[in-house]
Formats: C-alpha cells, sequence, structure tokens
C-alpha cells in the first residue's frame, strides 16, 4: 500500500486549527504558559480525497512520543479511509486545561490522550463524550479484552468514557549482576519471592553488601508524585482504603498510613537507601550500575536498556498481605462536540482500535498494553523484562477518585507538600497525614471548576 501523509492545514476544514495557531491560541488562553512544540506528519503532502481529517492530541513526548508516532503513522498507511494528524502538547495543567477549553470552546479534536485518574474530573462536566461499546465492538475492541480493574476505571455513572491504551504500574527494576552476586536470584534467574518486609528488607541489605552504592535506589525529594507512588502502594497492600466522597470528608486508615512511611523510612537508612536523594539522582544512581534495585515506572525501561544496563523487573513485592500497586493508564477520551461529524468519529474508533491492536510496539516503551490480546499473545512472552511485570495490570490501584485527583494535578503534589518532612527530617507521619486530610476537606468542599 502507498504511504499515506498528514495534510497541511491548508488543505483541512474550515474548522480545523493549525500547528501553529493551536500552540499561539493555546498560550494565550493559559496565560502565557509555555507549551511543547506538535508533533506532526513529516509531510506536506495533500491527504487522498475521500480520507476523513482526524485530529489527534496527547502529551506523549521522548520515547513514547516516537513510539506513538509510528503507531499512527502505521494506522494511517494501513487505513485508505482516515488520516490522523497529532498535535503534541506540554503534559500536566497545561494540557488539561487546553484539552478542557477545546471542548467548551467548540474546537475539541477528535480524540486525545489523557490519563485515566483525571476522569473523575471530566465525565461529570460534559467535557468528554462517552464510547459507543457497539460500535468499539465491531472494530474488535470489548470489555473482555482488558483487566476488569482497567476497564472499570474508564466508566462513569454506567457509561464508558475512556479507553486504556496501557497501564503504567509502579514496579521493581533490578541489577542482574548485582542480584546474582548477592545470592538473591532464584533458579530461574529472576530475583527471589519476597512475601514479608523482613523478606524484602534482607534481600536489600544483600544487594547493598554486593553493590558499589547501595541495595536500592528511590528519589522523592521535591517530588510528590514519587512519595505517592510508594506510599499508596504499601497502604493499598495492608488492604485499607482511601475515600473522597464528593461534599464530604477524606476518610483513610491513618494507623495504615503511618505503617507505610516507618517501613519506607527503613529502606530509606542512607545504607540501603539514601535518604535525599531527588528522582534524577535515583535514575542516575541506578542506570550507572551503581544499586542493584530502582522502584520506579515501567517508564524509566528505554533509559536502562539504553546504558546497557543488565537489568530485569517485577511487579513491586506483595509485601504486608495484598497484591496492589500505585497505577495509571494514558486512555483514549472523546473530548466533546455538540455535532460530531459521523464518518469522522466513526474513523476515530477505526484508528483507536487500530492502536490498540498493533500496541505491542507501545510495550516498547516499558507500558503495559490494556489491550489484553496482546500481552497473551505468545510474542509478548519473548519481550523481556517486559513479560516479567505484565501481572501488574491485574493489580493496579487508580489514585482514589476525584475531580482533583490523577496524573497531572495538584493532588499528589498536595501530599508531598505535607508529607516530605517525614522522610526528610523525621516528622510525625500522623499529623502529617491529618493535614493532608485537612486540606482534601477543603478540596472536597468546593465545586469542579469545570
Amino acid at each position: 500500500m502507498a504511504s499515506k501523509t498528514n495534510p497541511t492545514t491548508t488543505n483541512a476544514r474550515p474548522t480545523a486549527f493549525s500547528r501553529r495557531q493551536l500552540l499561539v491560541g493555546g498560550a494565550a488562553a493559559l496565560g502565557g504558559a509555555m507549551l511543547a512544540p506538535a508533533l506532526t506528519g513529516c509531510s506536506t503532502g495533500a491527504a487522498a480525497s475521500g480520507e476523513a481529517q482526524l485530529s489527534f492530541w496527547h502529551p506523549l513526548t521522548g520515547g513514547d512520543g516516537i513510539t506513538m508516532s509510528d503507531l499512527v503513522t502505521e494506522a494511517n498507511q494501513a487505513n485508505e479511509t482516515f488520516n490522523a494528524e497529532q498535535t503534541v502538547l506540554t503534559w500536566g495543567p497545561p494540557y488539561y486545561t487546553k484539552l478542557a477549553m477545546a471542548s467548551v470552546g467548540g474546537r475539541a479534536p477528535d480524540v486525545a490522550v489523557m490519563h485515566a485518574a483525571r476522569l473523575p474530573g471530566y465525565a461529570p462536566g460534559g467535557l468528554l463524550d462517552p464510547w459507543d461499546t457497539d460500535l468499539l465492538a465491531e472494530f474488535g475492541v470489548t470489555e473482555e479484552d482488558f483487566a476488569p480493574r482497567i476497564w472499570e476505571k474508564g466508566v462513569y455513572e454506567g457509561d464508558v468514557y475512556s479507553i486504556a491504551l496501557d497501564a503504567h504500574p509502579f514496579i521493581l527494576m533490578y541489577n542482574t549482576d548485582i542480584a546474582e552476586a548477592a545470592g538473591v536470584l532464584g533458579s530461574n534467574g529472576q530475583l527471589v519471592e519476597t512475601t514479608s518486609p523482613e523478606d524484602f528488607l534482607e534481600v536489600a541489605r544483600a544487594m547493598t553488601d554486593a553493590a558499589p552504592a547501595h541495595g536500592l535506589s528511590y528519589g522523592y525529594l521535591n517530588d510528590g508524585a514519587q512519595m505517592w507512588r510508594l506510599w499508596y502502594t504499601f497502604y493499598r497492600q495492608m488492604g485499607a482504603e482511601f475515600e473522597l466522597p464528593v461534599g464530604g470528608k477524606a476518610k483513610f486508615d491513618e494507623e495504615a498510613g503511618v505503617a507505610a512511611f516507618d517501613y519506607i523510612r527503613q529502606l530509606l537508612d542512607n545504607e540501603i537507601a539514601t535518604s535525599t536523594n531527588d528522582y534524577a539522582t535515583a535514575v542516575a544512581e541506578f542506570s550507572s550500575g551503581d544499586s542493584g534495585m530502582f522502584l520506579t515506572g515501567p517508564w524509566e525501561l528505554p533509559t536502562m536498556q539504553n546504558a546497557e544496563l543488565p537489568v530485569d523487573a517485577m511487579p513491586i513485592p506483595t509485601l504486608f498481605g495484598e497484591p496492589a500497586a500505585y497505577a495509571d493508564s494514558h486512555a483514549f477520551v472523546l473530548p466533546h462536540q455538540a455535532f460530531p461529524d459521523e464518518n469522522k468519529r466513526r474513523e476515530t474508533y477505526r484508528l483507536v482500535a487500530n492502536i490498540l491492536q498493533n500496541s505491542i510496539k507501545w510495550a516498547g516503551a516499558g507500558h503495559i498494553p490494556a489491550y489484553e490480546p496482546v500481552t497473551e499473545d505468545p510474542a509478548y512472552g519473548e519481550l523481556l523484562p517486559q513479560a516479567h511485570y505484565v501481572q501488574a495490570s491485574e493489580i493496579v490501584n487508580y489514585d482514589p477518585p476525584a475531580w482533583f485527583t490523577g496524573s497531572g494535578s495538584d493532588f499528589q503534589n498536595l501530599f508531598g507538600q505535607h508529607m516530605q518532612p517525614v522522610l526528610l527530617a523525621g516528622a510525625d507521619p500522623a499529623a502529617g497525614l491529618r493535614d493532608f486530610k485537612a486540606a482534601l476537606d477543603v478540596l472536597l468542599s468546593k465545586p469542579n471548576p469545570v
């Protein structure tokens, strides 16, 4: 099939807007917030006559952005009925603000990527349109193709508002050479199983003895997301719930919360792991081969492979009884359109289905494809170390639902503001959690601004 190219803006529909218009207009609307350069097709050739011209927004940059660009290019080339053009915006508040503004202002793209945990802030306000599950099924995508927790995260009041591309849980990476020297590799060549806090401390100390610097790398300074990911993983492993009822008060188990912090402080003893690392320093320490293990997300796998590190990975060990790991998902959403073009919307479903069904390439970026026919294919079993942590998709725990939670929101930053002194200066975790709760109660008393 002949290669297709993305159209220039001069050939776009009258209601479309160019990359330059989008970036300049978005920056002005956000009070001058800087937006990342858009990632568009390489060619400026005109689109084939009759193709539905689809606009696709996402915040994926770096290796993720390159992989997504490849997936979209391949989808364009494989389908004569549509041509999707990507626009990449700055991840975080600028992206989510722009997405909300576009939906409200009648200039929404045909499809966009957002983090699944952000759904409670968008679906209730009518900023997203629900997916037609019958039409999805026509293109080979059904509920049965996803792990229950991942599918359910896209549902709001009985309708499906997001379709997950992946899960990116908190995982444990480890250096196999250091693990072998420490005597903590099993007969299968993987890290020995640990099923209690004491077991993991024993492995971590053995790694410390064998590693040039530390047994474990973990960075958290000025990074509320990193603090939340590890704390919430251990907290949920204790079977503890965290609820944020609309108009009510935050509810969580303070005893379990304190116990999770107490254990993290045992790991950050300046022998197993330093107590003062930021995230970039932790990445550098592990990627240089100076530590034995690394608590991180699968998005760092390409970094470690590019460093030619002897790396393997696994789900966070179940240390407190209940398998659990913090996670979020990149998910496809339909930003609200008052009068959607029926043909373009149908072709949007075709585009998304095509990306999902070819998402083994997305696994190359480290993420776990959410579309399970991909992970169940024998070819995925040969993809290492991804196949060694794929089961983490069954134990994902998203942020507690609220309009202010999710990746790129202020919720995790707020957690860090109140809880960093616990790890850095030995402050009382119970007092920190109570202060965090008070801040959450204020947010819960306010209406969703979007």
